[in-house]
């Protein structure tokens, strides 16, 4: 009789999402519309590891909170949204085995036992998982190392998608505020050459898989510096990139002509 080898399980998905507004969970956007079917539409993690683009740090830092705080880290938005919590609870004995891990690859770690959950983590997952019943903790990001060094991170993570770990990528395709600003434009107004070829580039690159340009992005991408004057919000790509395979296109919309929330999947 011949013995049938049961089938390896499907790694967890390594994602990258553009989060928005904090104000996504009250408006309605393709984005949103998105981020409401993501959760449904991926296999169901053991556990996620979010990777904010609002927590810098000089180190990398996982938070190993038993029950994360939601954090309402902005100013001047509506009283409905410093009401919204997300309950989820934390996972400190993973949170302590990534440091492990980072630390295996030589890349030195702390852990913080207070840091709840920003924006940047919250809002997609009470989008994606509003039931708040996954274990989730953050994982920091170090703006002054850049895109190499977070894809260390992300390889450093990569072993954990085989126990069902998700790593969910939370940033900005383009994030440059002070153009949005000024530009005053109507929410769906037509793409800004500058901001759509960049993240046309990155698409590209990322179908082809080209690590080598992708981690040279601020030199090789088109109108790097203007569609991303600080780089912590395109950094936790290179995380999901690190801990994933090939990568595709997702999601692809442009909200006021200048800020792409593309979303990318990483097999």
């Amino acid at each position: 009789m011949q013995t049938v080898t049961p089938a390896a399980p499907t790694p967890a998905p390594s994602i990258f999402v553009s989060h928005g507004a904090p104000t996504m969970p009250l408006e309605q956007s393709p984005t949103r519309h998105f981020l409401d079917r993501l959760g449904a539409d991926l296999p169901r993690p053991t556990a996620v590891i979010a990777v904010s683009a609002h927590w810098c740090t000089d180190q990398v830092a996982v938070s190993t909170a038993a029950r994360p705080d939601t954090i309402h880290d902005f100013y001047g938005f509506p009283q409905e949204l410093y009401r919204m919590v997300y309950p989820a609870p934390g996972a400190p004995d993973l949170a302590r085995r990534v440091q492990g891990l980072l630390r295996d690859a030589g890349l030195p770690t702390a852990a913080d036992p207070d840091y709840g959950l920003d924006h940047g983590a919250w809002v997609p997952m009470k989008l994606m998982y509003p039931q708040a019943d996954l274990p989730v903790f953050q994982l920091s990001v170090q703006p002054h190392l850049g895109a190499a060094h977070a894809y260390r991170v992300g390889q450093a993570l990569k072993p954990l998608r085989d126990e069902g770990v998700m790593v969910l990528a939370s940033g900005a395709m383009t994030h440059n505020l002070r153009e949005w600003m000024m530009r005053r434009a109507a929410f769906d107004a037509a793409p800004e050459g500058w901001a759509d070829t960049f993240a046309e580039w990155f698409d590209d690159a990322i179908a082809r898989n080209d690590i080598p340009a992708l981690l040279d992005w601020s030199a090789q991408a088109p109108n790097a510096r203007r569609n991303h004057p600080t780089p912590e919000h395109l950094l936790p790509l290179f995380v999901a990139l690190g801990a994933g395979g090939a990568g595709q296109r997702i999601h692809r919309a442009m909200e006021y002509g200048v800020l792409s929330l593309d979303a990318y999947r990483f097999a």
